[in-house]
């Protein structure tokens, strides 16, 4: 009887067991220290992505969020085993990943649809591309076309299609294969909100009632609602190089409730990670990540000083603070407009971020509440405070007998620090700031920086403002 007792308890330790931690099974592909660099002819390197470990289970939806330009896309590229990882390895079933042993597809953002054959045609080359005869890849293009809700449009070319529809051709060209992961790239962000919001609902479908031929959906996005819509688990990226800043799961049972209590928190705590790329975060069951080393040139958020200063009109009219999710709503943005403006504000000076809200400072109500001459020399201010190139050029310019130098100069400094395209984005947003703040004058035809004729202090108004 006591034996029996034991095996009786231990049942139930294990039952216990793996309705708790809801039994993950073997991963289909494990990344394992996989970096992604590229050196320059000097010998330096320029990081692109950390080392990161990640792996991808059966039976979940799983989204990758961060910031643009972080390096989402060529994670999800090294994952596919379409590019090669600099270094680490990545696993399918165990074994190296390769494109002919990956059972993989992609959809991508846009559509990638061969415009002279039909639809019909469309779907059927993956299974041509592979060998499959042509009454078979027939027969299953037919099929998954009247999954996807395309029965009737086989004979159509893309260019008859709608962009909702187009995607869905892409849709079937993907799960044509009988993929084990589907990937998805962005796939919703050159749709129009109402096609997007359908085909994510049809996807969702097509998923929870398992129509689909697949085991996995790994979808890249900067939708961070889209994300807690979709997702069972949700991966963020920080950006310079990528790193993962978080991993956790979303619990919440399909269909989800944008204005639930649940939903809302989530999406704001993915708002807080995103927009404080310093704050050291605790991962699951681990203790809380190591602050990096803040860079000699921090990333300038690409961000026009018209925005900035209408996020802090905004704010200063709402009572100088308010939820980031709310901020949103009202000013009909997602997050990849939204979060460049935010990020230069806190950057500047002009605003703080705390738990997911963001408030208006001192500085950013005198801002807000000055006239266009004051807002220059505020601006210049802040520039010169907190922006080291600023500082850097501005020195430099003064310390020159002619007050010039070539912009180059900067372009080889930078160059230092990120990658190519970055270093564009990086100097076209120094030159809007630094003119806006007459910090420098730039003339685009010889390509040289001179010295502003300087701004004096703020002064207060002459007379009181007129109330809105």
């Amino acid at each position: 009887m006591g034996r029996l007792s034991s095996v009786f308890s231990l049942s139930k330790k294990i039952t216990a067991f793996f309705l708790e931690y809801d039994f993950v099974a073997e991963p289909i592909i494990q990344a394992r220290a996989v970096e992604k660099f590229y050196t320059q002819p000097d010998g330096n390197r320029i990081e692109v992505i950390a080392p990161v470990d990640l792996d991808v289970q059966p039976g979940k939806i799983i989204t990758l969020l961060g910031p643009s330009g972080c390096g989402k896309s060529t994670l999800l590229r090294i994952l596919t085993g379409l590019s090669q990882p600099s270094s680490g390895e990545v696993l399918w079933h165990g074994a190296p990943i390769t494109s002919q042993n990956a059972g993989v597809a992609i959809v991508f953002q846009s559509f990638a649809l061969f415009p002279w054959l039909t639809v019909l045609d469309n779907v059927e080359a993956p299974l041509e591309a592979r060998g499959v005869p042509a009454l078979e890849r027939h027969k299953r293009a037919l099929r998954i076309l009247d999954t996807v809700g395309l029965d009737g449009f086989e004979s159509a070319y893309p260019k008859e299609l709608s962009g909702g529809m187009k995607q869905r051709v892409g849709f079937a060209r993907a799960l044509v294969v009988e993929p084990e992961v589907l990937f998805m790239d962005e796939p919703f962000s050159a749709l129009d909100v109402l096609t997007a919001e359908s085909l994510r609902n049809e996807l969702l479908e097509l998923w929870l009632s398992k129509k689909m031929p697949t085991k996995a959906i790994f979808i890249v996005t900067h939708n961070i609602e889209e994300a807690v819509l979709l997702a069972d688990r949700v991966i963020v990226l920080g950006r310079n190089p990528a790193r993962v800043r978080a991993d956790f799961p979303i619990e919440l049972a399909q269909p989800r409730d944008r204005k639930s209590p649940r939903f809302v928190e989530l999406v704001d705590y993915i708002y807080k990670i995103m927009t404080q790329p310093d704050l050291a975060l605790a991962a699951p069951d681990a203790a809380a990540v190591q602050k990096p080393a803040r860079q000699k040139y921090q990333m300038i958020p690409h961000a026009r000083v018209g925005g900035i200063a209408g996020l802090l009109e905004l704010l200063q009219d709402r009572g100088g603070k308010e939820d980031l999710y709310r901020l949103a709503e009202v000013l009909i943005m997602d997050a990849e407009d939204l979060l460049p403006i935010l990020d230069a504000s806190v950057l500047l000076g002009f605003a703080t971020l705390n738990e997911g809200d963001v408030e208006i400072t001192a500085d950013g109500t005198r801002f807000a509440e000055a006239d266009i001459l004051n807002r220059k020399i505020l601006f210049r201010q802040a520039a010169l405070t907190h922006i080291v190139i600023l500082q850097q050029i501005d020195s430099i310019l003064h310390a020159k007998t002619d007050h010039s130098i070539s912009e180059e100069f900067f372009y080889d400094i930078l160059d230092e620090h990120f990658s190519e395209d970055e270093v564009q984005r990086q100097f076209e947003t120094a030159m809007n700031w630094g003119r806006y703040a007459e910090i420098f004058d730039f003339d685009r035809e010889s390509h040289r920086l001179t010295l502003a004729e300087p701004v004096g202090e703020p002064h207060p108004p002459t007379t009181a403002p007129v109330p809105s």
